[in-house]
C-alpha cells in the first residue's frame, strides 16, 4: 500500500471523521435561539456540512497567512464580498468572459477549487459562472442522543452606563434602582460523539484543477480545524479520528456507505455515554473490497 494514496488527486477518495464535543456548542441553530442542533425525533446532535468548511476555510486562510501560497486564497471569506471577488477574475486576472473568469478563480482560491461556488451574483458581464467542487461533506450525527441544556451565568458589570449611574445613586423614591450584574446563558452538551462523512471526486478535480498539494492542505486543515477556532461554548470540541478510504481509480469500487460502515462505534454497556471511553472505536480493514485502501490520519497510528 502506499503511504500518500490519499493525496493522489487522480484517485477518488470517501472518508469518515468522528468529533467530540465536552461541555460545547458544536453547532447552534440561530432560529432557534443558537442551542445546538438536534435530530428532533432521535434526538441525536446534527453539525452541519457548512459549519464544518467554514472551519476548513479559516483554518486555511490561517495558514496561508503565514506560507503564502499563491493560489490558496479563500473566496467566502468574512468581511468581503462575493462580488467583489469575482471582480478581482476580470481586474487582476485579465477574464475577457465568463469562462475565463472561472478558470481564473479555480487557480486563486482554494475553497473554489475543493468546495466549488455559484459565481453568479453582481454584474451579468462579471459573473464567473458554477463550478461543481470535488469534496462534498455531509451533515455529523452524534452516535447517542445529546441533551443541550442552558448554563446561567452572571456578568460582574451591566452594558450601559446609566444603569450603573442609577445602581450607584438610586433614586429616593425606590423607582430607579439600576442593576449591578446582567444574566447571560451558554447553550452546550455536556457530551456528544459526532460521525460524519466526506467525499472526492477524482473526474471533478480534474476540472478544478486539485494538486497533490492540495489533497495535502485538505487533509491538514481538517485535523487543526478545531485547534485555533476556541471559544468559551466549543473550547471542548476535539477531532477524534479521521479515517481516508481510497479507491483504485477515478470512479471508485465500492458504494461510500458501505466504507463508512467499516468505522465502528460501540457504545461499552448500558452507560450514558460522557467521554470517549465509552466507546469502543474500531475499524475493519480485513473487510475491505479489493481497489480500495484504508489510511488512519487521526488516531496516528506509530
Amino acid at each position: 500500500m502506499s503511504n500518500d494514496a490519499h493525496l493522489d488527486p487522480a484517485r477518488k477518495h470517501d472518508f469518515v471523521f468522528l468529533i467530540e464535543a465536552v461541555d460545547s456548542n458544536p453547532n447552534g441553530d440561530p432560529d432557534n435561539g443558537g442551542i445546538p442542533r438536534t435530530d428532533p425525533i432521535t434526538g441525536q446532535g446534527l453539525i452541519t456540512d457548512v459549519a464544518i468548511k467554514r472551519k476548513i476555510r479559516n483554518t486555511v486562510a490561517m495558514i496561508n497567512e503565514h506560507e503564502n501560497v499563491p493560489g490558496n486564497h479563500i473566496y467566502v471569506e468574512a468581511g468581503v464580498a462575493l462580488n467583489a471577488q469575482h471582480e478581482r477574475a476580470f481586474t487582476e486576472g485579465k477574464a475577457t468572459d465568463k469562462k475565463s473568469a472561472q478558470e481564473w478563480m479555480c487557480r486563486n482560491f482554494f475553497d473554489v477549487r475543493m468546495f466549488g461556488a455559484v459565481m453568479t451574483t453582481g454584474k451579468k458581464d462579471r459573473w464567473a459562472g458554477r463550478v461543481q467542487g470535488p469534496v462534498q461533506i455531509g451533515f455529523a450525527r452524534s452516535v447517542d442522543p445529546v441533551t443541550p441544556f442552558d448554563i446561567g451565568i452572571t456578568r460582574v458589570t451591566p452594558t450601559r452606563e446609566e444603569d450603573v449611574e442609577a445602581w450607584n445613586n438610586p433614586s429616593p423614591d425606590g423607582k430607579t434602582k439600576g442593576k449591578e450584574t446582567e444574566m447571560g446563558s451558554k447553550h452546550i452538551v455536556p457530551y456528544g460523539l459526532y460521525k460524519g462523512t466526506g467525499h472526492f471526486s477524482a473526474p471533478l478535480a480534474g476540472r478544478t484543477g486539485v494538486t497533490k498539494d492540495d489533497l495535502a492542505l485538505f487533509w491538514r486543515a481538517f485535523i487543526l480545524m478545531f485547534e485555533h477556532d476556541r471559544a468559551a461554548a466549543r473550547a471542548g470540541l476535539a477531532l477524534r479520528g479521521l479515517h481516508v478510504f481510497t479507491h483504485a481509480d477515478p470512479f471508485g469500487r465500492a458504494p461510500a456507505h458501505e466504507l463508512a460502515d467499516l468505522i465502528t462505534v460501540t457504545r461499552r454497556g448500558d452507560v450514558t455515554a460522557r467521554s470517549l471511553d465509552d466507546y469502543e472505536l474500531g475499524t475493519e480493514p480485513a473487510k475491505l473490497p479489493d481497489g480500495v485502501e484504508l489510511t488512519t490520519l487521526l488516531p496516528q497510528v506509530r
